[in-house]
């Protein structure tokens, strides 16, 4: 075996013993999923003395006579419906920036920067105040209307990177073609856009999926409960959790976020490569 054989050898089992660690704790939760109760904690070790599927059953019929079918169905609405409002608006207003010309364009690309630095508790009091006063409070519309109102900063500056990097001429042409500027955005940067799109649906759906802050302040019907605060309700502090149901319903809220980054891990790292965010 040559040196560089060996160095290459060296460097891949480091690799992969760290990715292991860095999994640890979700092997934890997988495995500790399919242990009875008594062996959660008494048994740390990855693979199971005693493999049962209870914990998923008992786990699955939630509580007070609501199964996590519905709360499943509660995620997957808001964080659908935030993913079709990101897409639409925060593109609109990206191709604004980038495309279109108007006054103050600098000024208000610029303020529209700033408010990437505000940190959400800074705004949390005066938007709650807001949605009470609207009457939202217990509904949808506090974690969705905002998604349709282009507020996340993040996803119209990397749309508007993307834009940049599309030449121009493409517009000039469109244009002496008699295309008007809906046009050229639908036909074409909409389909140019289309790794931007991804990624700002990747990030979008995980984001609003693993929300439990917002969820929190703004949801109290046990009916209307999201998966994260349904978990949230396993869990009592006088010691008398069923964590086997609790890791179970964890294990299976981590299906939907790791099947949709498999599935468009390709335009992700696309999206993120060609918007100058390397």
């Amino acid at each position: 075996m040559t040196k560089t054989t060996s160095t290459h050898w060296i460097r891949h089992i480091f690799v992969i013993g760290l990715g292991v660690l860095m999994l640890y704790p979700v092997l934890w939760l997988i495995s500790s999923s399919f242990k009875p109760n008594q062996f959660i904690f008494s048994q740390p070790g990855l693979w199971p003395s005693e493999f049962t599927l209870d914990n998923y059953i008992k786990g699955w019929k939630g509580f007070q006579g609501i199964s996590f079918s519905r709360f499943f169905l509660n995620s997957a609405f808001i964080s659908i419906m935030s993913v079709l409002g990101n897409i639409i608006t925060c593109s609109l207003a990206a191709f604004a920036f980038a495309r279109l010309k108007f006054k103050f364009s600098k000024l208000w690309f610029a303020m529209m920067l700033v408010t990437i630095m505000l940190p959400y508790h800074v705004t949390l009091i005066p938007q709650y105040i807001v949605f009470s006063e609207l009457n939202w409070l217990n509904t949808y519309l506090p974690l969705i209307v905002p998604k349709w109102l282009a507020t996340d900063s993040f996803f119209i500056l990397l749309m508007v990177q993307f834009i940049r990097g599309i030449p121009s001429e493409l517009d000039e042409s469109a244009t002496i073609d008699g295309c008007s500027q809906k046009q050229i955005y639908a036909k074409i940067m909409i389909p140019l856009l289309l790794p931007a799109l991804i990624t700002t649906a990747i990030f979008t759906f995980i984001w609003t999926w693993d929300d439990f802050f917002s969820q929190m302040i703004y949801i109290s019907k046990i009916d209307l409960f999201t998966v994260q605060l349904a978990i949230r309700s396993l869990f009592d502090p006088s010691g008398s959790s069923d964590w086997g149901a609790l890791l179970a319903m964890s294990a299976l809220s981590l299906v939907p976020i790791t099947a949709i980054f498999l599935i468009f891990q390709k335009y992700f790292l696309e999206g993120i490569a060609t918007t100058g965010f390397k």
